[in-house]
């Protein structure tokens, strides 16, 4: 006889959800770059007789192993190198008003302000402004050893030596990340195409979205490279090409899925030798083994995977289009620079600044103003909590202190057991690794695994041992309380779902694809006959995905909140599904035209693009669907049928009848 347990003792489904470890491959050479970048520097101290100097730049190397996360090269380049100018300058600042009492709190309140602010331009900003909040809390709280532009010099080396580790590989394995990437988008497309047709439908959706992650990183990967390569480079073309190449597969997936008749074996061993292809570089014949058309949709499939055949295997690639088609890559850099421009026009950007401003500045008159040991490890607990782009506060607040409370408990067995000296070199080498294998866990366990290192090389420069211990808890529980409640309760867009208003944009979104899908839109209309550019409409498409991309993981966020707010969020889940399907659908119907299908009247595109418009508007303005007036019926044999039964069924989850 089962036992259940009393439901008081039930933990919530937000709790499991904070506590539940991410699934993802342990990354071996950052393993191993961690090792030595926080190992050597300690140990080349220890040799020459500045164990102090050689700590500091083990603390910098810290900074760049957690920074230490891009695939290609270049990019971590950037990831690595420019955050460090951003840390030194931070370590400079905070060093000049060490033991200077409310010169110090107004410094630190105003980088506060400036590191929430350029965090909303983009990833490599974002650990920028976290670097430079992060050192000048340290400059301004421990006594740094040496001359002032020592301590900047040792924690950037050190951050610098884990990037010259990370690009020895780089003259043999350049553009290698990238081809993986473009390989890896193939043979999610391949398992796409084996879950086609297939019931039950979840494994499908979960293919799909994987496909949609999978497109995002490797466009975001090539197109990032191109725009920094001076000239026009083959393999990027090439690479650019083979994406463009498999998109055509990607939209007669929905098609396929739709007839429910599963697609033979040989379709997806096509795209797998496919992914062989682009990963090792080989052009020249390839045979392919493809069973003769039936249908739409099967002549849909056949021609998208003849058309990436020849382009996988050509030897050369018309460079002519790709941009049109992509969007000119140039456009990375103008939107990189009209983000740092509007940052002070920015709402959103001043919104997120203050709150960090408000939550150091009340942190730093605590310090001041009440004796605690080890002040600034308050500030910076606040730091990583309350950095605006990393995630729900809350969420954050009590992975932190649980994950300091655990790594206190590895902490204290080292600080007691291991005398310090040499051991202390042996013991960073077994501890290190554990902050990249970790990190990609959550950021319970991120902190578990960095908190025994912070406390070990804090202890090489003040030498207090275990008495580090109870400070840290308590700092960083007084941290955590700052953050929830000056950074958190008191902001209510904090705890407020976002879900709804992106998805309503995204609904709205979708009417303008069906349209384009179609024919021509004009002020509302749908003109019969009238092509839109098919790039246009690609490009549309895809950023459609993304965006439902990125409304999934504000929804997975919301989740992870305390009632009300993720209870609220839950039930945007049908929602989002449902648009999903919306849009296959609406791909579905277009490849079924391109291939053979009687076209649907501009009427019926016109109705189904008034109901999504209505259904975006309903979504936006209350919680629950204002009732539809349109008659959503039309031809049983039309196309668009099965879009119609996605938009009815999309209405009937938002709407209380």
């Amino acid at each position: 006889m089962s036992r259940e347990f009393p439901i008081g003792l039930t933990p919530p489904d937000w709790l499991v959800r904070n506590l539940q470890p991410q699934q993802a491959p342990l990354n071996r050479p950052a393993i191993a770059r961690a090792a030595v970048a926080m190992a050597l520097p300690l140990a080349i101290g220890l040799a020459t007789g500045h164990t102090a100097y050689g700590a500091l730049a083990s603390m910098g190397a810290l900074s760049g192993v957690i920074g230490d996360t891009a695939d290609a090269y270049r990019m971590r380049i950037l990831n690595i190198a420019i955050p460090q100018f951003f840390g030194a300058v931070g370590v400079t600042l905070g060093a000049a008003v060490y033991g200077h009492g409310w010169y110090a709190v107004a410094t630190l309140t105003g980088i506060a302000l400036v590191s929430g602010m350029i965090s909303t331009i983009g990833a490599v900003a974002s650990v920028s402004g976290l670097l430079l909040l992060l050192n000048s809390v340290i400059g301004a709280g421990l006594p740094l050893p040496g001359a002032w532009w020592l301590a900047p010099v040792l924690m950037s080396g050190g951050g610098l030596l884990v990037l010259l580790l990370a690009l020895l590989a780089w003259p043999l394995r350049s553009g290698v990340p990238e081809r993986s990437a473009v390989a890896k988008t193939y043979r999610t497309v391949a398992d796409l195409l084996a879950t086609c047709g297939d019931d039950p439908t979840a494994a499908y959706d979960a293919a799909r979205q994987a496909v949609t992650q999978s497109l995002n990183q490797s466009y975001d990967l090539v197109l990032a490279r191109r725009a920094r390569h001076h000239g026009r480079s083959p393999e990027l073309t090439r690479l650019l090409a083979q994406l463009n190449a498999i998109t055509p597969v990607v939209e007669a997936a929905p098609a396929v899925h739709q007839s429910g008749q599963p697609l033979p074996p040989q379709i997806r061993e096509t795209v797998r030798h496919l992914a062989q292809a682009v990963e090792t570089g080989y052009t020249g014949p390839i045979g392919l083994d493809l069973p003769a058309p039936t249908g739409e949709t099967t002549r849909a499939i056949d021609h998208a995977l003849r058309h990436a055949a020849e382009v996988v295997t050509a030897p050369d690639v018309d460079p002519r289009g790709i941009d049109d088609r992509l969007g000119r890559p140039a456009a990375l850099r103008i939107r990189t620079a009209r983000a740092a421009r509007n940052v002070l026009l920015s709402s959103g950007s001043w919104r997120y600044g203050l709150r960090l401003a408000v939550c150091i500045g009340l942190a730093q008159i605590l310090v001041s103003t009440v004796p605690v040991a080890r002040s600034y490890w308050v500030a910076l607990t606040i730091t990583f909590v309350l950095k605006p782009d990393f995630g729900s506060v809350f969420s954050r607040a009590l992975l932190r202190a649980l994950g300091t409370v655990a790594g206190l408990v590895i902490a204290a067995a080292v600080l007691s057991a291991v005398p310090r000296g040499w051991w202390d070199v042996l013991v960073l080498l077994l501890l290190a690794p554990l902050i990249p294998a970790l990190t990609p866990r959550g950021y319970g366990y991120q902190t578990m695994a960095i908190t025994p290192v912070i406390l070990l090389l804090s202890d090489v420069l003040n030498h207090q041992g275990t008495a580090l211990l109870l400070p840290r808890l308590v700092d960083s529980l007084i941290g955590c309380g700052i953050a929830l409640v000056a950074g958190y309760l008191l902001w209510p867009e904090s705890w407020h779902t976002r879900v709804g208003d992106r998805l309503a944009e995204a609904v709205a979104d979708t009417a303008t694809y069906v349209e384009s899908a179609f024919g021509k839109s004009e002020a509302g209309t749908v003109t019969a006959g009238a092509e839109v550019d098919p790039a246009a409409r690609a490009r549309m498409r895809r950023r459609l995905y993304r965006d439902l991309s990125v409304i999934r993981t504000e929804f997975q966020r919301a989740l992870t909140e305390p009632p009300p707010t993720g209870r609220l969020a839950a039930g945007w889940l049908p929602l989002v599904v449902a648009v999903e399907r919306i849009v296959d659908a609406t791909t579905a119907a277009r490849v079924r035209v391109k291939h053979g299908a009687p076209s649907p009247s501009p009427a019926e595109v016109t109705q189904v693009a008034l109901q999504l418009r209505e259904l975006s508007k309903g979504v936006r303005e209350s919680e629950v669907l204002v009732e539809v007036r349109t008659d959503l019926t039309g031809p049983a044999e039309s196309v668009l049928e099965p879009l119609r039964q996605e938009v009815a069924a999309a209405r009937a989850i938002a709407s209380p009848h």
